[in-house]
């Protein structure tokens, strides 16, 4: 496997966690200013070069740009607009050799948690999410608007990508239900498998295998590694517990899944793909700033990630 971390521009306290924990390449977030053009190569390089110079590698962007993919979730009036600065980074990453992105499509909301609050074990705090406390916010899309939007746009992108040489990593809908008048449809492997496998064939598209997420869903994450061992293009580090309607994040060692066992699974399946930590508690004395992506508990998660990874 390969050890990566989640990292945003400019600099913070994650990028110096990752490094001191051994970290050296990049699952990036590209910045969302008016500043940063998605189409300018020399606004990727300056970026590329931040990274580069601090010994961290950007090999995955994390997410699909939003100003972006919001429209081709939706497919509304910019989606074509969209969808061309899409292909126009394909290049770019090309000539940074930057492979992967990792997307999803939830259309109008995205990862959601009802609470960020939760106390998990010696006080951290950790996001959970209940039915019973989603407010709906007013938008709606439909399952067949997101099947026809998603093949939209998977057949627009998939011909640059094989040709350019970049993977399209899918990661299902969390939470993996529907939200009120919003809908879902990246919520089960059987779904997961219509839109990798049945839409387009493709070696450019696969899954980022949240491997949590899956577990909500209520599939059988063996099954489920098994079924897309061919497809995992990135995998997501993290645990919980709890049920589709009603979940919270935990440390990593303290959830429903056996995470040494997972790995030793993924091993032997040969499974080598980046990989990094994802949703750590906020942990004492730290204030809550990015919920889920706080700096401190990447120690924990990020050591206990390289430890049984080396004893593999």
């Amino acid at each position: 496997m390969l050890l990566t971390d989640y990292f945003r521009y400019p600099k913070d306290a994650t990028w110096d966690i990752a490094k001191q924990s051994g970290v050296t390449n990049g699952t990036i977030r590209l910045p969302e200013t008016k500043e940063f053009d998605l189409t300018n190569k020399e606004h990727w390089k300056k970026v590329h070069s931040y990274f580069m110079a601090y010994g961290l590698k950007p090999i995955i962007i994390e997410p699909m740009p939003n100003e972006l993919h919001d429209h081709i979730k939706a497919g509304d009036e910019y989606r074509d607009e969209s969808i061309e600065k899409v292909l126009k980074m394909f290049p770019i990453m090309d000539e940074l050799d930057i492979r992967t992105i990792c997307f999803n499509f939830m259309a109008h909301i995205g990862w959601l948690r009802t609470s960020n609050d939760i106390v998990e074990r010696g006080g951290a705090k950790v996001t959970g999410f209940n039915i019973n406390d989603f407010k709906p916010t007013g938008a709606k899309i439909t399952k067949k608007e997101l099947w026809d939007n998603y093949e939209y746009f998977i057949k627009a992108v998939i011909p640059d990508a094989e040709k350019y040489g970049i993977k399209l990593a899918l990661h299902p809908d969390d939470p993996p239900r529907d939200l009120g008048a919003v809908e879902r449809i990246m919520t089960s492997a059987d779904n997961i498998d219509r839109a990798i496998n049945q839409i387009v064939k493709s070696d450019s598209l696969g899954i980022t295998m949240c491997q949590a997420t899956y577990k909500i869903m209520g599939e059988d994450l063996h099954e489920v590694i098994k079924r897309f061992k061919d497809k995992i293009m990135f995998i997501h580090f993290r645990n919980t517990e709890g049920n589709i309607d009603k979940y919270r994040e935990t440390f990593h060692d303290n959830g429903s899944i056996d995470m040494a066992e997972i790995m030793k699974y993924y091993h032997s399946l040969g499974i080598d793909v980046p990989v990094r930590v994802d949703h750590v508690p906020t942990m004492v004395g730290e204030q809550l700033v990015n919920q889920g992506y706080d700096a401190i508990g990447r120690f924990f998660a990020i050591g206990y990630l390289k430890g049984i990874i080396d004893s593999l």
